[in-house]
């Protein structure tokens, strides 16, 4: 299969270590551990410096902050490998920490996807999101999928509501770099289902096989 039909896969709202076990057993590209406290999924510096050193090489460890202060992006720093940023940050605030890092925008009426690329330049990948008034992400719901340009000149990981049930769709109308769950891989929020999870990579996989042909 061509590199550029694989979509890579992100598991998010890690908290417990037999769920990362479970994610790397899985096959997932990337983990994501929540540093802001008003998420239900949220976890402090300490869990972050266990769970991380559970993860092995070649699977990318994703902090994801809203808004933070630039001490908390440092102290969490080492044991992360990519910076996701939630919040209201400028292009300066993110590139500040001086670490690889992504921007979630969510996808509310009139964004400007193509000049957010440009704002956004220095990121990554845009990973993009279902809008909430009031809420940064981790809705559990989905977005207008035909919103989203056939081509950025960023990478689009897709978020938003995905399920085991829907990602094959999803990756079929978007045809995303990656894709990023949480509640659709869980029983209660924080706590992921091993099922689930395989679930979720073999409809992936699936959906990247009729992509190739």
């Amino acid at each position: 299969m061509p590199i550029s039909l694989r979509t890579r896969i992100k598991f998010c709202g890690m908290t417990r270590p037999q769920d990362v076990d479970a994610a790397v057993a899985a096959g997932a590209d990337a983990l994501g551990f929540v540093l802001w406290s008003g998420s239900k999924r949220a976890i402090d510096e300490q869990r972050l410096a266990e769970l991380s050193a559970r993860v092995p090489a070649f699977v990318t460890r994703v902090g994801l902050f809203v808004d933070p202060s630039a001490s908390l992006v440092a102290r969490c720093a080492p044991h992360l490998d990519l910076l996701q940023f939630h919040g209201d940050e400028t292009p300066e605030a993110c590139e500040a920490a001086g670490r690889p890092w992504i921007k979630a925008l969510r996808m509310r009426e009139g964004l400007d996807l193509h000049g957010a690329a440009e704002t956004y330049r220095g990121a990554r990948a845009l990973l993009l999101d279902a809008y909430r008034p009031g809420v940064p992400g981790g809705t559990g719901e989905t977005f207008d999928w035909s919103r989203i340009p056939a081509s950025l000149a960023k990478p689009v990981i897709l978020a938003g509501g995905l399920t085991p049930d829907n990602v094959d769709a999803a990756i079929a109308a978007v045809g995303p770099f990656a894709v990023d769950v949480s509640g659709g891989i869980e029983t209660a929020p924080g706590v992921k289902d091993a099922t689930r999870m395989a679930a979720f990579l073999s409809a992936v996989r699936r959906a990247d096989e009729w992509r190739s042909r």
